[in-house]
């Protein structure tokens, strides 16, 4: 008597006999889920390395984490917060309003006029005018506006778009920031590091 191949396949959905595979959509959930665990803790691993090195002026602890979710002022003001939001916000591919935030930050210091102008039209080639490659999300009238301020650049003409940016990272970056498992694992590992030192 020929025997069906499902009957031995590893894949069989006999109950009781061989495990069932799991659901295509629970299995990329629980990809996604190591992938983002897996993530987190490699960050939390360079970072404490860089953080608790004898050459760094100062040192990451729980309560300099913990203090990144009181607001996305806070977590920019630090480096060290600030460079684990653009690796997680690359692992999102998502980091175009960081990425544009930091330059005009920049672009703010410049004091030669030349420069000035160089930079204004690099900043406007690579996040401000439709489709650039790091094309930002803002209205077509603030897009028009520093079209033409670049022609003449001052050290505000990205202002305006540099307030929208801020205010799309505060209500949808920045939240999604502190519920992911990148900051969690960080959080997870100091709290065990504090309770580790005090036993």
């Amino acid at each position: 008597m020929a025997v069906d191949s499902w009957a031995i396949s590893p894949r069989s959905t006999m109950p009781g006999l061989i495990p069932q595979p799991l659901p295509t959509h629970f299995n990329m959930d629980r990809d996604d889920y190591r992938r983002n665990k897996t993530l987190g803790k490699n960050l939390m691993c360079r970072l404490k390395c860089l953080f608790t090195s004898s050459s760094a002026p100062e040192r990451l602890s729980l309560e300099d984490t913990q203090q990144w979710s009181q607001s996305l002022e806070r977590l920019l003001g630090s480096k060290y917060g600030l460079a684990t939001f653009r690796t997680f916000l690359k692992s999102e591919f998502s980091d175009e309003n960081i990425e544009f935030w930091l330059k005009c930050e920049d672009y703010k210091k410049i004091t030669s006029s030349h420069k000035m102008s160089s930079k204004a039209k690099k900043i406007f080639e690579q996040f401000v005018e439709a489709e650039s490659p790091k094309e930002i999300n803002i209205d077509y009238q603030t897009r028009e506006e520093i079209k033409r301020k670049v022609k003449s650049p001052t050290p505000q003409c990205f202002d305006e778009a540099q307030k929208i940016v801020y205010g799309l990272m505060e209500r949808d970056s920045y939240p999604r920031f502190l519920r992911s498992e990148m900051y969690k694992t960080l959080l997870e590992s100091f709290a065990a590091n504090a309770d580790n030192a005090q036993t």
